[in-house]
Order: C-alpha cells, then structure tokens, then sequence
C-alpha cells in the first residue's frame, strides 16, 4: 500500500500550490469588488478570464479530464482520477476562482466527460472542443421543481420522437450553470419511454442554450448567495422545444447510465474541493485562536477549542482517506463497483466539512458569519452538498442495501 504522491501528482501539485500563493488568493478580494460593481448579476467578474490565461500559461487547465480519454493529450494533463483528487482539493480552498480559473468547474467538468465518453465525432466537434478550449460554459438539468428528484425514476420532463426531432417539454430548476451568459449547451434528463423499466425510460439529450421554447424563468439563490462559481442555478421551462434525433446522447433508453457515470467521478470532485475548503477553515480556525485573547490567554488555550482543533484533524485525514480510496477504485473497477464507497463519501464529507466550516464560524464570532472573511459563504456551498448529487438519506440506503445484501448472500 503506497500513501505518497506519484511524480507527476507531487509536480502538479507544487505549481498548483504556487499558483494559488501568486494568483489566486490576491485575486480574492478584486474578483469580490468587481462582482459587487457588475450589471449582471450571473456575469463572470472580468478578473476570471486574467486567472485562466494564466492558469493556462502554467499547464493547469483541465487537470479532471481522465487519461483514458482521447482529449486528454490535447487539451487537459490526462490524470487518473487518483492523481486529480489532490488537485482538486486545492482548488477547494478558493472554491469561487480556483476551479473555473483552471476549467474544472462544475457542470462543465461532467459534461465534458460525459460527451468525451458517450458522445459522436460531431457532438465532441459542436460541443466538447470549445469547452474544452473555456470558450463556451454548459448547464446539466436534471432535478425538477413538481416532482421529488431524490428518486431520479420521478424525473418528468416529456421527450417525444417526431419525425427526424425531439419535441422536450417540462420544467427544471437547480439547473447548475444555465444562468452564465457563456452557457451554450444545455445537457437535459427526460422521459422518451413511459413504458419501459424505471431504467430504460429515461434519455439524455444535447439542448443548445437559444433554442427556441427554452426560457430560463428566473436564478436561484443559495442561503441568499448568488451561487456564482458554478453559472448560477436556473428554473427553466422547455415548451415544445425542437432538436434533431441526432442530439441524443448514445441512444434511447441510456439516460441513467450516462448519468451514473457522469456523477461518480463528479462526486470525487466535489468531496475533494470539499476537504480543500475545510483544511482551509482549520488554518483560519488555528490563526484566529491563536490571535485573539478572552479572559486573559488565548482562545487556543482553552479546552473545548482544542478539541475542536483536534477533532477537525482527525476527521478531515478519515475523509480524505476514504475519498482517495474510492478514486483509485474508480479508476480500477471502475463507477459500479465502486458504486458503495462512492455514496459513503458523499455522505461523509459533507458531514466533516460541514462540521469544521461550523467551529471555525464559531471561533471567529461575529467576523465569521459577516462578508469580512469567506467561512459564511463556504458554509453555504458546503450545505448543498448535502442534497446535491442525492441526499445523505439516499446514500445511506444505498449503503444499507449493499451491506445487508451482503450479508444475506453470506448466509
């Protein structure tokens, strides 16, 4: 059993650390003013597109897209996602620049494997080049506001064959990214057989943005942040919008599989952007307790906060551990059989981040819930994780399932 960085890992990771000193943090309060001062409230803040110059002049673009890919030598550092996990953790610790600066933002990130893996030579041409190359952005829309999404057999929205078209009808909302005014593509879940088994019902389908029906009703807010990181989550209505048959992704009936695949890896990602947040809070948590003195010492010298200081170190490791772990199962047996470990780290990482952005609110006081210091809003995006990509609940079953499966094939 290896614990230590591959070569090429240990590289990436020394500039990617570099960069962040040089360019990100910097970059922090100019990307909050300029945000502040732009009309559009979906905008990208015009500091963005300084940061993926550079990150590109660095070799730090597309770090997720995965070796076995046949983009990956073009346009992105072909890593397992083993060696992308680190990565992306670092990225975590400035979740608003550091992950779009180097187009490993989602959704584009799982919209742009999804088509690398399922998609035509035409659909990778329209739609995987460009965004690949940070010129265009993509939404994916699949939760829906009238049905419970949790269950993902509950996804509504009606996809009807006519002719040589598509005719999609329905509404989304949380649909992650539609609200960028760089968003062309819109990668859509829906019914094209009601008749089929709860698995084969369901397609996915390539919508460009200005397509006519689509209309985006109004964006969403997240604890009252405008979740700008990811192009804003949008409600949208799709009324009788038209593509042609040839927008289907791999076919009829494979909505659930690509989706499953899509959101494996995606999961790594988020969970390690996650503990890149929450190691950030700890260092916050350190300094802060260190600095400030309440009845005469202090705040580090107190009891209860370094258990706290503890307890954050501890859990962050376990998490990491298991996170690392389902990577290297994802890149060995690949998103099924490493289905398990999968939905336990969507549960237990949110769960750890949560609890340390929590304490480290708590030890900065009044300063830590205000727009003075970023634990409030890493708070908020930290929170959804425990709904987005499925509900704790969701995962727990899963995990229950398995287990006593497992131990009724045992007897």
């Amino acid at each position: 059993m290896e614990f230590a960085l591959d070569a090429r890992t240990e590289e990436l990771r020394g500039q990617l650390l570099a960069f962040m000193d040089e360019v990100i943090y910097p970059a922090e309060p100019v990307f909050a003013e300029q945000a502040a001062s732009v009309a559009d409230p979906w905008a990208r803040p015009p500091v963005l597109a300084e940061l993926k110059a550079e990150a590109r002049s660095r070799g730090l673009w597309n770090l997720f897209l995965p070796r076995s890919l046949d983009e990956a030598a073009q346009y992105g550092a072909g890593l397992t996602t083993l060696q992308y996990a680190p990565l992306a953790e670092i990225t975590g610790r400035s979740p608003a620049l550091a992950p779009e600066a180097l187009n490993c933002a989602a959704p584009d990130t799982g919209n742009m494997e999804i088509l690398a893996q399922f998609g035509t030579p035409e659909q990778r041409k329209e739609w995987l080049v460009p965004l690949l190359a940070g010129e265009i952005r993509s939404a994916f829309c699949m939760t829906e506001p009238d049905v419970a999404s949790s269950d993902a057999a509950n996804v509504a929205l009606r996809i009807d064959r006519e002719g040589d078209e598509l005719a999609l009808s329905g509404r989304k909302w949380w649909s992650t990214g539609a609200l960028s005014p760089d968003c062309r593509l819109l990668v859509v879940l829906g019914v094209t057989d009601a008749d089929a088994d709860r698995y084969r019902r369901h397609s996915m389908v390539l919508v460009p943005r200005d397509t006519r029906g689509v209309t985006v009703l109004r964006g969403q807010s997240v604890f009252g942040y405008r979740d700008g990181p990811h192009g804003g989550h949008a409600e949208v209505r799709f009324d009788d919008v038209r593509v042609p048959t040839s927008n289907i992704l791999l076919g009829p009936g494979e909505g659930f599989r690509i989706a499953q695949e899509r959101l494996g890896g995606g999961r790594v990602h988020h969970c390690m952007r996650a503990l890149g947040a929450a190691e950030r809070a700890l260092e916050m948590t350190c300094r802060r307790a260190s600095e400030r003195v309440a009845w005469g010492r202090p705040l580090a010298a107190q009891g209860v906060i370094q258990e706290w200081i503890a307890d954050a170190r501890i859990r962050i490791e376990m998490a990491r551990l298991l996170v690392l772990k389902t990577a290297w199962l994802l890149d060995t047996v690949g998103n099924r059989a490493a289905r398990v470990e999968v939905a336990a780290i969507k549960v237990a990482v949110p769960e750890v981040a949560s609890w340390v952005l929590d304490r480290a609110i708590q030890v900065h006081g009044g300063a830590g819930v205000s727009q003075d210091f970023p634990l409030a809003q890493m708070w908020a995006q930290l929170r959804t994780l425990h709904l987005a990509d499925g509900p704790d609940e969701v995962h727990r079953m899963t995990i229950a399932r398995a287990e006593l499966r497992r131990h009724a094939d045992s007897r």
